[in-house]
């Protein structure tokens, strides 16, 4: 996926939306706290030969005839980790698990650009999940969506080892059983910006009645023979769009961002537009 063109143009054209500013509250701000060359001023000290003199504070000179410096927060590049689900409920369409790889190389190419050292969770059946870094990254393109198992079950068991300070980049469809509440909850713990991206398919966001079906589950090959009459696609439209509703609103009470992407439309618009409006990325 390193070599991926759309992924290449993605990371050429956009930034990650990082907070300027710390945020309220939380821990893992992006900013250090040593003394450097950030805009947010931290304390004085009297000056020192050697200090930089653009650092002078003149108006405090006046007061007390002492020359004082201004020391402002170390600048640090943030700590990115990408939680990919890697289950077969993400296999639904080439086109859904395609946008999800392609995500998950697109932040870790825009987090090394700015120093970072981005880790990639791949988030199956294994224990501890496998990881990938920026080195490993074309591994990605020939990485198997095989998990049975969910993003919900993976934290209650404490997997993967979640970095503190980090930002939280979590792409999935999020279409396994849980409290939103509780997995809200459990994924901005100890982290300094966290991201939600919902992946669909067309058909997933909004499928139009039919006759008799057979849907078969992915994961555990169950079938079940359904009739698509409007009532049953008006329900199934409803639980999705409460499941989007509350996860949308506890991203909201711990300060994360909830996106939710279209298959088919691919990267390219997929940044352009949604990942942009929530600004999740910037352009250059």
């Amino acid at each position: 996926m390193r070599n991926d063109p759309d992924v290449l143009r993605a990371a050429s054209m956009y930034q990650l939306g990082l907070p300027r500013m710390p945020v309220s509250g939380r821990s893992g701000e992006l900013l250090g706290r040593g003394t450097g060359t950030s805009l947010e001023f931290q304390e004085y000290r009297e000056y020192m030969p050697g200090d930089d003199i653009r650092h002078l504070d003149w108006s405090a000179y006046a007061r007390s005839d002492a020359l004082m410096v201004r020391l402002y927060r170390e600048e640090i590049s943030p700590r990115m980790e990408v939680l990919l689900d890697t289950s077969r409920s993400m296999t639904t369409t080439s086109n859904k698990m395609l946008l999800a790889k392609q995500l998950a190389a697109t932040f870790s190419l825009l987090s090394g650009a700015i120093g970072g050292r981005p880790i990639i969770w791949l988030l199956g059946d294994e224990r501890p999940p496998r990881s990938l870094f920026l080195e490993t990254l074309q591994a990605l393109e020939t990485t198997s969506f095989e998990g049975q198992g969910s993003l919900d079950a993976l934290l209650a068991d404490h997997q993967p080892p979640m970095q503190r300070q980090s930002v939280r980049v979590v792409i999935s469809d999020f279409l396994f059983p849980h409290d939103p509440e509780t997995l809200v909850r459990r994924l901005a713990r100890d982290a300094s910006v966290l991201w939600l991206i919902q992946i669909l398919t067309s058909w997933e966001a909004n499928p139009e009645p039919g006759g008799g079906t057979r849907l078969i589950d992915v994961e555990t090959a169950r079938e079940t023979d359904l009739y698509l009459n409007r009532k049953v696609v008006s329900e199934y439209r409803q639980r999705l769009g409460h499941l989007q509703e509350e996860l949308a609103l506890h991203c909201r009470r711990h300060h994360a961002t909830f996106a939710t992407l279209t298959a088919e439309s691919g990267l390219a618009v997929s940044c352009r537009e949604e990942l942009t409006q929530v600004e999740i990325l910037r352009t250059t």
